[in-house]
């Protein structure tokens, strides 16, 4: 190759950001655009970390300054598969890293969870971010709601709902989710984990961030807090379970509070169906389970009742199949090996590439992202010294952007988020909130386009 790497990477959350950081800091002349459908930067950091989380949201300072270096460029607006075709970024790059996340949620195989009232957790989280393609409006309705899962987005959208609509004023959640939560009705929220304590998948600042609210009292049910020998070993080997356990443990045996609101977690529930009459929510029923010794459980026969009129299932994302991609809709991934991606004959699909969610599940912190996004880096370069990757005829850093503007498509860039981003701060400043987020798509773009 005579001439410097030009790669593309599709999704600009943090695992598509730490591939172009790994790309531009293994070579000084390499150049990377970064494109996302949407017309603004960090995917699920922006549109999937609860508000009320600004220790987390802080990890967008270091992102801003990978996609601040000039040899990269951001591109929203821009949806892979639709806007721009595989066949179409090969002429202008050498190589393709798919980085597109997963973004919805897993489904619940059990009776009455499409019943109206029936929610998947990611949508809500989507909703309360302001995502500019979801509706405005949420129903609102019910006294008291179930979460299932025990994740750290199960604890997300429990403390959401749980939490008066003033506490998140200060946060940077659109005034439409202001409003809404405003109204909420909610009294008391029910959150299910199907295993037990010395299972649980969330972290333990997630895990007291429940507990800060002056207006939610966190209640933890004793009849679920048991342990065996495969609870034990992981509290022993495990440090953030054990943390976990302590403050369950702790929250289990203090004397109740009076406040307002009351956020319950109960242990070793499975549910089995949700509960309905005339097409609504109006009730879940769960089975107690009972530990096998080896980290898992089993159903005893013993059936409750809860009467919620709501129900949000967080039990996973799934990643979307992209076209003339290979998908394997078992695991929701881009099959790869090493971070190549593969074709059904287990040949690389030469100068293609996957990182993040898409590659290996929906699985693991925002850290693990990064050596994830570093394997598939060292392939991508590997396979460039071996002389493995194609060459794109139109090596022109200027042809892709010349190619879109051509078709008219209405394109965001890296100076456009800085317009929106400090629009949007200023929209706060007047209420002394860090920002107010704009979730309409066509408003989002024309502020970003100056």
């Amino acid at each position: 190759m005579n001439r410097p790497l030009r790669v593309a990477v599709i999704g600009a959350g943090p695992a598509g950001i730490y591939a172009a950081d790994h790309l531009i800091k293994a070579s000084e002349t390499v150049t990377v655009d970064i494109f996302d459908k949407l017309p603004t930067p960090y995917g699920l950091i922006r549109y999937g970390v609860a508000p009320d989380h600004p220790r987390i949201k802080e990890i967008v300072n270091a992102l801003f300054r990978v996609l601040d270096n000039p040899r990269i460029r951001f591109v929203g607006n821009v949806s892979y598969g639709v806007d721009v075709k595989p066949e179409e970024l090969n002429r202008f790059y050498d190589a393709t890293v798919i980085s597109t996340g997963a973004e919805k949620d897993r489904s619940l195989d059990i009776p009455g969870i499409d019943l109206q009232g029936s929610f998947g957790g990611a949508d809500f989280a989507s909703w309360f971010n302001g995502h500019p393609d979801v509706p405005r409006d949420w129903p609102l309705e019910a006294r008291e709601v179930a979460v299932i899962g025990a994740g750290n987005v199960a604890i997300d959208v429990a403390r959401i709902l749980a939490k008066t609509a003033d506490e998140l004023l200060v946060t940077e959640i659109p005034d439409n989710v202001y409003q809404a939560l405003k109204a909420s009705p909610v009294t008391d929220v029910h959150l299910f984990s199907r295993r037990g304590p010395g299972q649980v998948k969330f972290t333990p600042q997630e895990l007291r961030e429940l507990d800060h609210s002056p207006n939610v009292e966190v209640i933890v049910h004793p009849e679920g807090i048991e342990f065996d020998e495969a609870s034990l070993e992981a509290m022993r080997q495990t440090r953030h379970i054990k943390m976990c356990v302590d403050i369950l443990q702790n929250w289990a045996v203090r004397d109740p509070r009076d406040r307002p609101r009351r956020l319950h977690m109960y242990f070793l529930q499975a549910p089995v169906e949700v509960l309905g009459e005339d097409g609504k929510v109006v009730g879940l029923r769960t089975e107690t389970q009972e530990l096998t010794g080896d980290g898992w459980v089993r159903g005893t026969g013993e059936f409750t009742d809860w009467p919620v009129q709501a129900v949000y299932r967080a039990v996973g994302y799934l990643s979307s199949a992209l076209p003339d991609l290979p998908f394997d809709t078992r695991t929701g991934t881009i099959p790869h090996a090493a971070g190549r991606v593969i074709d059904l004959d287990g040949e690389h699909i030469p100068g293609t590439y996957v990182a993040g969610w898409i590659k290996r599940g929906p699985v693991g912190l925002i850290g693990h992202t990064k050596g994830c996004s570093g394997e598939t880096v060292a392939s991508l370069l590997e396979d460039q010294a071996e002389g493995r990757l194609p060459e794109a005829p139109e090596g022109d850093p200027a042809a892709p952007i010349a190619y879109l503007e051509q078709r008219g498509l209405p394109i965001t860039t890296w100076a456009g988020w800085q317009l929106l981003d400090a629009h949007e701060i200023a929209l706060g400043e007047p209420q002394g909130r860090k920002r107010i987020k704009v979730v309409d798509r066509e408003e989002m773009t024309a502020i970003s386009r100056g």
